[in-house]
C-alpha cells in the first residue's frame, strides 16, 4: 500500500465507543485492510486506520489470537503483515482450488540456485558459476525473475559491472521466512541432508 490517502471520512479515534468495543473495531479494520491487500501491509499504513498512539503490534497480536483455529493466519514479512492459509490446508486447496499459477513448481536445482542467491546476495552469474561449477542458464534466472523470487541487485564493482541477483519479499513469503536472518545455517542444512558436510 504505502500511499497517502485521504481519510477524512474515517473516524480513527472512535471516542463514542467503550474501550473494549473500540479495540475490537480497530482489530476488524486491520483485518479488513490485510484481507483486501495483495501485498504485505506496512505498520504505517495500518496505523492510519486506528486511533493516534494505538499499538498496531498489540492489535496484530490480538487479531492473531482471535484467528486461532481458523484456516488462515496473519504472517509477517520485512515490510509488514499479510494473511495466508495455514500450511495444514494446502492439500485441500490443491484438491479443489485453481491455484496452478501460484504453485512455485521448482525442481531441486532451482531451489539450490535460489538458496545460493539467498546466502550470497548480491551475487553475479559468475559467482553462481563458481558455486555450481557450471553456467546458470538465462532461462532459469528468467523463471525465478518471472515468479518474483529474485530481483536485480546493485551492479558489481568489477570490470564490466555485471548485474547481481538478490532475493525478494516474494521469496521470503514463499519459503515462510520473515527475513533473511531466518535462513537455516549450514549445519542445519547438513543435518537435513540438503548440502554435504565440508571435506
Amino acid at each position: 500500500m504505502g500511499k497517502e490517502r485521504p481519510d477524512a471520512k474515517l473516524d480513527r479515534d472512535l471516542a463514542e465507543l467503550p474501550p473494549e468495543l473500540r479495540w475490537r473495531e480497530w482489530m476488524r479494520r486491520i483485518e479488513a485492510v490485510l484481507f483486501a491487500s495483495a501485498t504485505p501491509v506496512p505498520r504505517d499504513d495500518l496505523a492510519r486506520v486506528v486511533g493516534q498512539g494505538v499499538s498496531v503490534d498489540l492489535l496484530i497480536e490480538d487479531l492473531a489470537a482471535d484467528l486461532e483455529g481458523r484456516a488462515f493466519e496473519i504472517a509477517s514479512a520485512d515490510s509488514g503483515w499479510f494473511f495466508r492459509t495455514r500450511p495444514a490446508y494446502a492439500p485441500a486447496i490443491h484438491a479443489a482450488a485453481d491455484v496452478d499459477d501460484q504453485v512455485l513448481d521448482l525442481n531441486e536445482f532451482d531451489v539450490a540456485v535460489l538458496a545460493a542467491i539467498a546466502y550470497h546476495q548480491p551475487i553475479t552469474r559468475d559467482g553462481l558459476k563458481d558455486i555450481f561449477g557450471k553456467e546458470i542458464g538465462r532461462d532459469l534466472i528468467g523463471r525465478l525473475h518471472a515468479r518474483d523470487l529474485i530481483g536485480t541487485g546493485p551492479r558489481s564493482p568489477r570490470r564490466g559491472a555485471p548485474y547481481t541477483f538478490v532475493t525478494t519479499e516474494t521469496f521470503l513469503i514463499a519459503f515462510d521466512l520473515e527475513s533473511l536472518r531466518d535462513l537455516p545455517d549450514r549445519e542445519q542444512l547438513e543435518d537435513a541432508g540438503v548440502v554435504g558436510a565440508p571435506t
